[in-house]
């Protein structure tokens, strides 16, 4: 019987040590690549998984890896949401939809953006698969069902739970959850989890760091510095590269528009919707006072990108100090004279029959989707016309191929000559450059035992790697792989 007893006892350890294993991070996705963040975090039996983004690049490898999860959707105990950004945000409604039905927490700015932006990313996914299918049906081809629809996503908000920067909330059996500001968007937050390990009895940090926003945006607060950190996760889009100086981006910016005025042309300019517009209008508000071009028509046109402008002014509280007090004021950069805020799909047709110099802004900023594809058919091959790429734009996406100089590209389905001229400002980049992410790096305090670069195209990531290594000696700094599983 004793015998027995002890065999018992055993078994019962050895299952028990099966269960509570070391902390594990599984890279699932914006490792090797800059888009479709996914990282999960295993430790005390509970799965948390930082960001559920969606994967943008070749439409085929796009549907692919966006439609299978690598685990279990039901199994997975809480999100934790960086930002609303699509690449990071847009496939939470398809999670939800596929068993997931825990907590996803983000920031209260956060949750409004995504109110807005996963119905509008469902719709564009249902008219991209209604797109393919008639082209599947004319080629007696099966037809595709989306995976998930705007139906999903607003089901999916009934999940979300907000917690304000520098609050703390605990998420899961010996997880502590702290968000701070990263500066990258209204609401960005790098995610802190304090983690009492149960299987080694020890308490460490894990800081992601979400997207780093650059420092001195005209609109949002400087990324904020965090204390004690054992392990990051750190992203790398910029690794190798550095932005324009702001002078510089505004005589460039001056240039171009009063080359536009000249040749009573247009520019076409893809834009995010959310941050990346606003700031663009921030932008052209002030230099258009500093007398730097002439009165031009100015329009925006992204129904989502004017509700974006709303939730600004709704969370007036999380912006700069001078940019909160310009939009109480009369000349409200959001709003001045000239600025036309396109919502109707009939007022958007109208811009094709434009005489004139005019702007155009229009969403997506990878030109993967949305209206900017109609522009950029009615404006591509003229050569009075210029595009003007404001930020990131991931490998074999529209806006990628017309930034690398290709000089024919498909749209919506035909093919177009590149005739107009290509322009780039990189320095309206939301995410910090080489330089900036060494910046933050060092204002990330504690041993920093090892560090995990994500998010950035395999050369940016190993430049960064280089000089964060020879930086940081005492550390382990390695680019993740996709898939690869590390136990901490």
């Amino acid at each position: 019987m004793f015998r027995q007893d002890a065999a018992l006892s055993l078994a019962i350890s050895a299952c028990l040590r099966w269960d509570v294993a070391n902390m594990k991070i599984t890279f699932c996705g914006a490792a090797g690549t800059t888009t479709g963040s996914k990282h999960l975090i295993e430790v005390n039996n509970s799965r948390i998984l930082l960001d559920c983004g969606l994967y943008q690049g070749r439409r085929a490898e796009a549907m692919e890896r966006n439609r299978d999860f690598p685990f279990d959707p039901a199994k997975i105990d809480c999100v934790v949401l960086s930002h609303a950004h699509i690449d990071h945000a847009g496939n939470l409604p398809h999670l939800c939809k596929r068993g997931f039905t825990g907590n996803i927490f983000s920031t209260p700015a956060t949750r409004d953006l995504c109110s807005i932006m996963l119905p509008d990313a469902a719709h564009i996914h249902e008219s991209d698969i209604s797109w393919l299918n008639r082209h599947r049906k004319r080629d007696d081809l099966p037809e595709l069902e989306p995976s998930y629809r705007q139906v999903d996503a607003e089901k999916c908000l009934r999940q979300f739970v907000t917690l304000g920067y520098e609050r703390h909330m605990h998420i899961a059996d010996g997880v502590r959850l702290t968000f701070i500001d990263a500066g990258h968007v209204l609401g960005s937050a790098q995610v802190i989890l304090d983690i009492d390990d149960q299987a080694t009895g020890k308490h460490s940090r894990l800081l992601f760091s979400g997207d780093i926003g650059r420092p001195d945006n005209d609109l949002l607060n400087n990324p904020a510095p965090c204390e004690k950190v054992d392990y990051v996760i750190m992203e790398s889009t910029y690794g190798g590269r550095k932005h324009e100086l702001a002078a510089q981006t505004a005589d460039h910016l001056c240039k171009i528009i009063r080359e536009v005025q000249q040749r009573r042309s247009h520019l076409i300019i893809p834009s995010f919707a959310v941050e990346r517009t606003q700031q663009l209008l921030f932008t052209l508000d002030r230099l258009r006072h500093e007398n730097c071009f002439g009165p031009i028509a100015t329009y925006v046109d992204s129904p989502l990108a004017v509700k974006a402008t709303e939730i600004f002014r709704l969370h007036v509280d999380e912006l700069k100090p001078e940019a909160s007090k310009a939009l109480f004021m009369r000349h409200d950069p959001f709003g001045f004279e000239g600025l036309h805020l396109v919502r109707t799909v009939d007022e958007s047709k109208s811009l094709n029959r434009i005489k004139g110099p005019a702007i155009i802004i229009s969403a997506s900023g990878m030109a993967e989707s949305g209206r900017i594809l109609h522009h950029l058919r009615n404006n591509v091959e003229n050569p009075n016309n210029i595009l003007l790429f404001v930020g990131y734009c991931a490998e074999n996406t529209l806006g990628w191929k017309l930034r690398s100089g290709h000089k024919h590209v498909n749209i919506l389905g035909d093919e177009f000559e590149v005739r107009a001229e290509i322009e780039t400002l990189d320095s309206f980049s939301g995410h910090a450059d080489h330089d900036e992410l060494l910046s933050w790096f060092d204002r990330v305090g504690g041993v920093k035992k090892r560090v995990f670069l994500v998010h950035g195209e395999p050369e940016r990531s190993e430049k960064l790697c280089e000089a964060l290594s020879a930086k940081h000696p005492t550390g382990q700094v390695e680019v993740a792989r996709l898939m690869q599983s590390v136990e901490l």
